[in-house]
């Protein structure tokens, strides 16, 4: 008997999506849909390019949501989120869009977006995003990146 779900990815040979737009996320039935809680995604590593210079820019994502009927699949949000590597925007508008798409796609009671992005002409950038409110009695832990402080 194969419990798992049917996903495009999951236990399969995935390439890397060329973009964002033609990156598919695989959503799965939330194992417990009556229970208030929150999962977190760290990506310490997330890279995309800069729209003016096309030199690589580089962040530490990190993705909290409450889930409602459905869980984002984590090789697909890999794979969406390393399709960003040859895609150029403003930190704004990927740190945003991340947190949109997820939220629009997968409808979690609520979610919530940090992107700590190193400096690159001396100045950090952080942006963060939410949906909303939290829910009423939502654990939401600190998101534990710590202010850029440079050398020393």
């Amino acid at each position: 008997m194969n419990d798992r779900p049917d996903t495009a990815f999951l236990g399969k040979d995935s390439k890397l999506p060329a973009s964002p737009e033609q990156a598919k996320l695989d959503y799965v039935p939330n194992p417990r849909p009556d229970t208030l809680y929150l999962t977190r995604f760290a990506a310490p590593e997330f890279t995309s390019l800069c729209p003016v210079t096309g030199q690589p820019d580089f962040a530490h994502l990190v993705i909290d949501y409450a889930p409602g009927k459905t869980i984002v699949e984590s090789k697909s949000l890999k794979l969406f989120l390393a399709s960003f590597r040859s895609h150029a925007a403003f930190h704004e508008d990927c740190t945003v869009g991340i947190g949109k798409r997820l939220f629009d796609e997968m409808k979690p009671k609520w979610l919530r977006i940090g992107g700590y992005w190193y400096p690159r002409g001396g100045i950090p950038i952080d942006v963060f995003w939410q949906s909303g409110e939290p829910p009423a009695g939502l654990w939401l832990p600190d998101q534990s990146v710590a202010p850029y402080r440079g050398r020393g």
